[in-house]
């Protein structure tokens, strides 16, 4: 079984500071089958476009110029709470993982990361439920 057609419909927002890290996620998802919708290089950026496009998965880095990833989480959430986020870190950090988890992270993904690794968390995001925890 392909997970390809389980995510053909999943729209994708990716936001990440860096270029490369968000071509490799855009070839990985793409790949698979996901819909890239849009790509933000910061938290202002990330918030404008859920608001317009409503992805279904938002993958955010934690690490980013003024707003940081917990934070454009915690505005996502509250705002749109059916929305999935999964978290992407290059720290292990369990306090940052925490925080991630607390805030209303679908999954927490750590860099460096390869197709596998992404469609797996990928994977678990979009099965958690809401009323999980």
């Amino acid at each position: 079984m392909s997970d390809g057609n389980r995510f053909s419909r999943v729209s994708v927002l990716i936001v990440d500071d860096n270029d490369t890290t968000r071509a490799m996620l855009r070839a990985i998802l793409r790949t698979e089958g996901l819909n890239v919708i849009g790509e933000a290089r910061d938290g202002d950026t990330a918030i404008e476009l859920v608001r317009k496009q409503r992805p279904g998965l938002v993958c955010l880095d934690v690490m980013m110029p003024s707003i940081g990833g917990i934070e454009v989480l915690t505005r996502i959430k509250t705002e749109q709470p059916d929305i999935r986020v999964l978290m992407i870190s290059g720290s292990t950090d369990r306090d940052t993982v925490k925080a991630a988890i607390d805030g209303g992270a679908n999954g927490y993904l750590v860099k460096p990361f390869n197709s596998a690794r992404v469609m797996a968390a990928i994977g678990v995001a979009l099965s958690r439920s809401r009323s999980s925890s």
